[in-house]
């Protein structure tokens, strides 16, 4: 795979972390929804959620796109 450019690395983070946001109102609205099928709608949202989010993890990780130190 060709090496990314700042801009994607960028879009990348963003969209993580756009998705993470997601993840996190998810698991705050199901705390407090009290109708079954909304819940049950919630529930699916978050496992959708939380494979997209470890869709991208593997993505990085896989490609190589952060340096082997990490974040700082």
């Amino acid at each position: 795979m060709r090496r990314l450019s700042e801009s994607e690395v960028l879009s990348l983070r963003e969209i993580l972390q756009s998705e993470t946001v997601a993840l996190q109102g998810a698991k705050a609205m199901q705390a407090v929804a009290t109708d079954q099928d909304l819940k049950n709608q919630i529930s699916s949202s978050i496992t959708a959620a939380e494979c997209r989010i470890k869709g991208i993890q593997q993505f990085i990780s896989e490609n190589e796109i952060l340096p082997s130190g990490g974040v700082h």
